[in-house]
């Protein structure tokens, strides 16, 4: 059948039952895995309220699927994405989230490839550099909400012995060493007024340990 551009309206009822405006047919939670994984896109009212409620319909899918043993979700991950509701770094979740899984999927076919191989590469090779890349991304976003680690310097990685710091590659990467290097000398400053508003009790301290010698 030729999908349309319009989603499937999807009607909840009272009695929690769900009705397929398209097909005039009651669907059940099953029936609309299904349809995601067809990629028949639809959208789910509340048939009283009229309200979208396509986002809790689906989080009730994962929810059956994982009662069915089709464990996806990983307990850590979960524990962690709990953690993540109602923290300042909420709003950086759910693109990162998207980002991470829509280049997953870009990649899936290679990874199907290596996996009906028997010879090459391990698939996991190209899963764990597929992490490994967008953790990097994910920390270089926590850097630039977060530039100074818990002891007030910028989170930098220091340079080995004889290592010289790699130029910019970009404007892009020009742009983040220069608001390092402006948030590093603010950094500074504020150090230097904390020790001047500090330098005179300590002085005071000091003189005043001598004269009782």
């Amino acid at each position: 059948m030729a999908k349309t551009d319009e989603p499937t309206v999807i009607k909840k009822y009272a009695n929690r039952r769900l009705y397929n405006t398209g097909t005039s047919t009651y669907v059940t939670l099953e029936d609309l895995a299904e349809m995601v994984k067809a990629e028949d896109d639809f959208v789910v009212f509340d048939a009283k309220s009229g309200d979208d409620i396509t986002r809790s319909v689906l989080t009730q899918i994962i929810f059956e699927q994982e009662n069915k043993g089709q464990n996806l979700l990983p307990i850590a991950f979960l524990r962690q994405l709990i953690r993540f509701y109602g923290d300042s770094m909420q709003t950086l979740v759910p693109p990162y989230l998207e980002y991470s899984l829509e280049s997953f999927v870009r990649d899936q076919e290679k990874m199907r490839q290596q996996m009906a191989s028997t010879f090459g590469v391990s698939p996991f090779d190209t899963l764990d550099e597929h992490v490994r890349r967008n953790t990097q991304m994910f920390e270089q976003a926590m850097r630039m909400f977060m530039p100074f680690g818990p002891g007030g310097e910028p989170q930098e990685r220091p340079a080995e012995a004889g290592e010289e710091k790699p130029a910019a590659a970009g404007s892009g990467s020009g742009d983040l060493d220069d608001m390092k290097r402006q948030l590093a000398e603010m950094q500074r400053q504020l150090n230097t007024l904390a020790t001047g508003s500090g330098g005179p009790k300590g002085a005071a301290k000091k003189g005043g340990g001598s004269s009782g010698a």
